[in-house]
């Protein structure tokens, strides 16, 4: 292996050294291909994949593969924090107010697109029950990060948008529910070589065990929020209940997913606390780099090439490709459907499909669980398929999304007009005619100058929001200690200054 040989031509004999450099080497390779993404307008993730595949076996090699065995705990810790994260947004109080309305488009565009990959899989291309009931699945969840990027570079915004947001939110809900069903069956089918209501009752208990514990895990974690706690205590005891969660969910032999979903919603009904949520956003994305990138190392081309063997006559390529045009077809119909039987507006109907497309994250980290459930042939073939449409749809599902908010009048660039509070789309000037209003042709301009400005103002205005939540935090670290000591806490006045300064700016 030339991983291990390179290492040895340079003089590294030690384990330690090895592991640590090539964990280094995933970051930094990974980190140096955002940049060029970031110039394309593609998602972080994408890099992260590309960069895996690069310094992978069919590239240059450069990662032993004991590392990969050796971090195999990476999918579940990253898909903890993932799930735990989509907790946030189940709050009651948000159900109440959206109504029933998104939660119908959310089941129709899911449903649609896991029934429409089954059918493929399972009756036209003659593939294994297990297998194509974990990768139809596996269809239903979609690509948050994508959608969000596009909107907040186009600044689209009116009822289009909101119903956008809000199925995005509940979309991998649906998702984690449906594969947490899904490899229950197929475990059971593996196991029994049948469809045998006891054998497939167990992992549904199982399942619904790790539901109950993660509702309780997520009230002791708000339980233990209720002392006063320094920033840091705080997030030490998230990640501590997490993992904690994580090992019994091994133990058990079932997914933490749900689980992790459950002690988000429970924690953040209980507490109405954000603040941990972001918190966990400023820890997390080192774990998330290196999740996608070992996704990537792990990355089989050889399979994607070869047939599929056990599961069937059909070369995995086909089935890749027939995975990503059926998924497509089915978010579309799905949307469309649900949406006219709930009777949205029109532009929801015909273009929320569409903006539906962009696929990784959730999908990935489920196939590298759903690719150990299944073990053998089908897991290598279910995480190989997953991986390479994931690259295919961060490609087309940006440009997607975007022509979904430009078709619905979610946006306007400089020849279409002027976006109005509501969403709508102002009549543009004809060229050579006159402008209307002066005020018109002010706010034309305004409207220009604020998009134009928007790529360089959005990094420092996340860097002034990062900068005073972290100054509240500071003081409010400091009024607590000061109190446990019954003395008026002495606030840093340098520290105070540059907050003022910031602010005023």
């Amino acid at each position: 292996m030339f991983a291990m040989h390179f290492y040895e031509m340079i003089g590294v004999d030690s384990t330690v050294a090895v592991e640590i450099l090539s964990l280094s080497i995933m970051m930094i390779v990974g980190f140096l291909m955002t940049r060029i993404t970031k110039r394309l307008k593609l998602p972080n993730v994408t890099a992260y994949i590309v960069s895996g595949i690069l310094i992978g076996p069919y590239c240059f090699d450069l990662i032993p593969s004991s590392i990969i065995s050796g971090t195999a705990f990476l999918p579940d810790i990253a898909l903890a924090f993932i799930a735990f994260s989509t907790g946030e947004f189940f709050r009651l109080e948000t159900l109440k107010r959206n109504g029933v309305k998104v939660i119908w488009i959310t089941l129709f565009e899911s449903f649609f697109a896991t029934i429409l990959v089954f059918f493929l899989c399972f009756f036209a291309l003659h593939l294994s029950l297990p297998f194509s009931v974990v990768l139809a699945a596996l269809a239903a969840a979609t690509a948050p990060a994508s959608i969000m990027m596009t909107i907040r570079q186009t600044q689209a915004k009116g009822e289009f948008v909101d119903t956008l947001l809000q199925v995005v939110a509940l979309d991998d809900i649906v998702g984690l529910m449906a594969y947490s069903v899904a490899v229950s069956i197929a475990t059971a089918l593996l196991a029994t070589g049948g469809v045998k209501l006891n054998a497939t009752l167990l992992p549904l208990l199982w399942n619904l065990l790790a539901i109950v514990l993660g509702g309780l895990f997520g009230a002791i974690t708000a339980l233990f929020m209720k002392t006063r706690h320094s920033s840091d205590n705080r997030l030490i005891i998230t990640v501590t209940m997490l993992f904690f969660f994580c090992g019994l969910c091994a133990l058990m032999g079932t997914s933490p997913l749900l689980g992790c979903m459950v002690m988000g919603t429970v924690y953040i009904n209980i507490t109405k606390d954000e603040r941990l949520f972001r918190q966990l956003g400023y820890f997390t994305p080192p774990i998330l780099m290196l999740f996608f990138v070992r996704s990537g190392v792990s990355f089989n081309l050889g399979a994607l090439f070869s047939k599929s063997g056990s599961l069937g006559e059909s070369p995995l390529i086909v089935v890749g490709i027939g995975y990503f045009v059926a998924r497509i077809v089915g978010k579309y119909a799905g949307a469309f459907l649900g949406a006219k039987t709930v009777h949205a507006i029109p532009s929801v109907s015909k273009y929320l499909g569409l903006a539906l497309i962009p696929q990784a994250g959730v999908a990935i980290g489920l196939s590298e669980l759903g690719a150990r459930a299944l073990g053998g042939e089908p897991g290598i073939a279910l995480q190989t398929i997953i991986l390479a449409s994931s690259v295919l749809y961060e490609l087309i599902g940006p440009a997607s999304a975007k022509a979904a908010l430009h078709l619905s009048h979610s946006y306007s660039d400089e020849e279409e007009g002027v976006m109005t509070e509501d969403g709508e789309i102002s009549s543009p000037v004809p060229a050579g005619g006159s402008a209307g209003t002066t005020v018109d042709e002010l706010i034309r301009q305004i409207e220009k100058i604020q998009r134009d400005l928007a790529s360089e103002e959005e990094s420092n205005l996340l860097d002034e929001k990062i900068f005073s939540e972290e100054a509240d935090l500071y003081f409010e670290d400091i009024g607590t200690q000061a109190k446990s000591h019954k003395k008026k806490p002495k606030k840093d006045g340098k520290l105070q200054r540059m907050i003022k300064e910031k602010k005023e700016k």
